[in-house]
């Protein structure tokens, strides 16, 4: 799935078909739950993401902490001692940067005219805490302009389906009275959060030129999509994690 806001750098929001991960995590499941190590299904779903998207691209991610943390990138990482971070930023051609999901918000930033992308992980504590300011930040230490960029927001839980506690609520309209509209009544002492429109608003606020959001709930298309809600609905061990990319081609390819 790709954006037509990027249409001119490498992307792509993955879901979970593809792979070849079996059982319940079927089939492109991109998770390490805590491993260093790199299993052969997943090696095998990191190849195909890459070829689909930027072949002969290294991919990097992060430990992802919830954190507003953003790591500028110039080389890949060493997989056993990746930074804890849920952002990342680069002008290096070569580099795939990638952050996994599974309802949380996937955020893919491009800076065309000076060749600067990012790529964030915005679950509702980094969305609140500014992951997507600081990754607008870390691009123009890189030379990008905000008033250039172009961002895209991914597949993520969408409003229906995720459903928070009144205090929850609170929290975001403690931040600023106007976020009371990302939150609708749900049963009683619950409401429903659009937390892509939350992220949306928090990128045009912060004068990035154009947003593109996908409009993809991921708890309610399993067939299609990870989702961490879904799983603890189901009463599920575990669940998996799709990735969402972006990188910057060699001059000339």
């Amino acid at each position: 799935m790709v954006s037509a806001a990027l249409s001119a750098t490498a992307h792509g929001f993955f879901g979970r078909r593809g792979g070849v991960t079996t059982g319940p995590m079927a089939s492109l499941d991109m998770g390490r739950r805590g491993s260093s190590e790199i299993s052969p299904e997943l090696a095998e779903n990191r190849r195909r993401v890459i070829a689909a998207t930027l072949p002969g691209a290294a991919l990097v991610s992060v430990h992802q902490v919830h954190s507003p943390d953003c790591v500028t990138v110039s080389a890949p990482f060493d997989e056993a001692n990746r930074p804890q971070a849920d952002a990342l930023a680069t002008s290096t051609p070569g580099l795939l940067l990638g952050i996994l999901t599974a309802d949380c918000v996937p955020v893919l930033f491009a800076d065309e005219a000076v060749g600067v992308i990012g790529a964030a992980h915005a679950g509702w504590k980094g969305a609140i805490s500014g992951v997507t300011d600081r990754t607008i930040a870390a691009m123009e230490a890189l030379g990008a302009e905000r008033s250039r960029i172009v961002a895209a927001i991914g597949p993520c839980i969408g409003r229906a389906s995720y459903e928070v506690g009144d205090d929850f609520a609170r929290r975001f309209e403690d931040e600023a009275a106007e976020n009371e509209r990302f939150f609708t009544p749900g049963r009683p002492g619950h409401q429903l959060f659009d937390i892509e429109g939350y992220v949306a608003h928090r990128l045009a606020q912060a004068g990035v030129s154009r947003v593109d959001c996908l409009g993809e709930d991921t708890l309610s298309q399993p067939d299609r999509f990870y989702s961490y809600r879904r799983s603890c609905l189901a009463g599920e061990p575990d669940y998996g994690r799709q990735i969402s990319v972006i990188g910057l081609a060699h001059a000339g390819k």
